[in-house]
C-alpha cells in the first residue's frame, strides 16, 4: 500500500483502519474468550466456620499449611469450557492460592491422565483473594459431559484456616503434603467430607441451557444420603433433566433456616448470592423452614421460642418478591414430616405437637395461597399415610428427619418437570 499517494482524508481513513486492525481486532478476540452461555452447573453454598461452643463439630482441620486439597464435584450439565469459583467469603484475611488445577476425576484422589489444566484467575496462577471476596477462573478448554466428575486441586502455601467452608459435603476430599496439584494421585492423603473454599463450577453450555437452583436446608443438602454417591434429591433431579439442557444446582446448607444464622446465614441474607446471582438461573425451588420450627428448645437453640407460622410465611413472601423482581420463577416445596426427629440423639426435643401444628399451617399456606409459581408436595410423597406426621418407613434414613437414598430418589421423581 502506497500511503502517501492518497489524499489527506483518505490517509486519515487508512490510519484509523490500521489502528483498528492492530488494536481493536486483538482486543475483540481477547474479550471473545469469555463470550458464550456461561451457566452454573455445580455449587456448594459457602458457610462461616462456627465456634467450638456450638452443638456440632466443624469436621475441618485447624488449618492447611503447605498442603494440597483435592476436591471432587459432579457437574449437572456439561460444556466445552469450564470455570471454577473459589470463595473467601468469610475469611478474616486475604487467602493466598499457591496454585490451582482442574482435571477429570478418576477413582478416589486420582485424575484422568492427560486431562489436567492449570487454573489462572485474570491471568494470575497464584491469586490473593481478598477477605469477603470470591474469584472466578479464566476459561479452561475441557470438554465435560453431563453428570461427569471433576477434580479441583488447590495448593495452600501459607497457614490457612478454612474459615469459608461447606459443612455437609458428602464427598471425600483429599489433603496431601506440598504442592501436588498436578499429581495423578494425592500421596499420603488425609481426608475430610467438607467443602473448603470451592463454591462453584460454571460451564459454557448450549445456548438454550439454563439453571434450576435448589435452595434449602439439610434435606436439600442431602444429609443422611450415601457418601460419594450423589444421592441427594437435586442429584436425582439433575439426572432427569440433562437431556433438556437444564442444570440443577444445590444451594442447600445443612442447618439452614429462614430467619436465623449459625450454620450459614439466614435465607433472606444469602438468597441474592446463592440463587439470584447464579449465572443462567431461571427457576428456584425453595424447601426450607423445618429447622426454624424444630431447633427451638433443642440443644441446637435451647433459648429460642417456636416461631409463629406467619413469620415463616412473611419470609417466603420476601423470597417470592425478590425472585419475581429479577424475573426468576419460584417454586414452593412443602415441609416433610418430622415426628420423632432426632429423638435418640443429643438433639432430642426437636419435635413436639406444637411444632407439628406450625408445620401443617405452613404447608397449608404453601399449597393453597397461590403465591408461589408452582408447588412441589414433598410432604405428600414422603409421609406415612397411616401416621402423616411421620416419614414413610421406606423413605426414612432412620433419624425420622432426613430421607434415605430411596426417599431422596422418590422426592426427585415426584417432581412434574413441566414446573421447571
Amino acid at each position: 500500500m502506497e500511503f502517501n499517494k492518497h489524499s489527506a482524508p483518505q490517509r486519515r481513513f487508512l490510519s484509523l483502519l490500521l489502528v483498528w486492525i492492530f488494536f481493536a481486532v486483538p482486543l475483540a478476540q481477547a474479550s471473545g474468550e469469555s463470550e458464550g452461555n456461561w451457566i452454573t452447573t455445580w455449587t456448594a453454598s459457602p458457610q462461616p466456620r462456627w465456634n467450638g461452643d456450638f452443638a456440632l463439630p466443624t469436621n475441618t482441620p485447624f488449618h492447611l499449611w503447605n498442603q494440597t486439597l483435592r476436591q471432587v464435584a459432579r457437574v449437572s450439565i456439561g460444556g466445552e469450557r469450564v470455570r471454577v469459583v473459589l470463595s473467601n467469603k468469610y475469611g478474616s484475611r486475604p487467602l493466598r492460592i499457591g496454585a490451582a488445577h482442574l482435571a477429570l476425576a478418576g477413582d478416589e484422589s486420582e485424575v484422568v491422565p492427560g486431562s489436567g489444566h492449570a487454573l489462572a484467575f485474570s491471568g494470575d496462577k497464584s491469586p490473593m483473594i481478598p477477605a469477603g471476596a470470591e474469584v472466578i477462573s479464566d476459561p479452561v478448554d475441557l470438554a465435560v459431559t453431563s453428570l461427569q466428575q471433576l477434580a479441583i486441586s488447590v495448593f495452600l502455601p501459607e497457614p490457612t484456616p478454612p474459615e469459608t467452608f461447606h459443612w455437609d459435603g458428602l464427598q471425600t476430599a483429599y489433603i496431601g503434603a506440598g504442592n501436588q496439584v498436578d499429581a495423578q494421585e494425592i500421596e499420603a492423603p488425609e481426608t475430610t467430607n467438607t467443602r473448603i473454599f470451592l463454591s462453584g463450577i460454571l460451564v459454557d453450555a448450549a445456548e438454550e441451557a439454563r439453571t434450576v437452583v435448589a435452595f434449602g436446608d439439610s434435606i436439600t443438602d442431602g444429609n443422611a444420603s450415601s457418601l460419594n454417591a450423589n444421592h441427594r434429591w437435586p442429584d436425582f433431579l439433575a439426572a432427569r433433566l440433562t437431556e433438556k439442557d437444564i442444570a440443577v444446582v444445590n444451594a442447600g446448607i445443612s442447618g439452614a433456616r429462614l430467619l436465623d444464622n449459625i450454620m450459614g446465614e439466614n435465607a433472606l441474607a444469602r438468597f441474592e448470592r446463592d440463587v439470584l446471582a447464579q449465572p443462567g438461573v431461571e427457576t428456584v425451588i425453595v424447601l426450607m423452614g423445618i429447622n426454624d420450627i424444630g431447633w427451638p428448645g433443642s440443644a441446637l437453640a435451647p433459648e429460642k421460642k417456636v416461631p409463629a407460622a406467619e413469620r415463616l410465611i412473611a419470609a417466603y413472601r420476601q423470597l417470592i418478591t425478590r425472585a419475581h423482581i429479577r424475573g426468576v420463577r419460584i417454586i414452593g416445596a412443602t415441609l416433610t414430616p418430622f415426628e420423632g426427629a432426632l429423638d435418640q440423639s443429643p438433639m432430642a426435643g426437636y419435635y413436639s405437637a406444637e411444632k407439628e401444628k406450625v408445620r401443617r399451617a405452613v404447608n397449608h399456606w404453601i399449597r393453597s395461597s397461590g403465591e408461589f409459581d408452582g408447588v412441589i408436595d414433598f410432604d405428600a410423597i414422603t409421609r406415612d399415610p397411616k401416621r402423616p406426621s411421620r416419614f414413610l418407613p421406606a423413605y426414612d434414613s432412620g433419624d425420622h428427619l432426613h430421607p434415605g437414598d430411596e426417599g431422596y430418589r422418590a422426592m426427585a421423581e415426584s417432581i412434574d418437570l413441566r414446573l421447571l
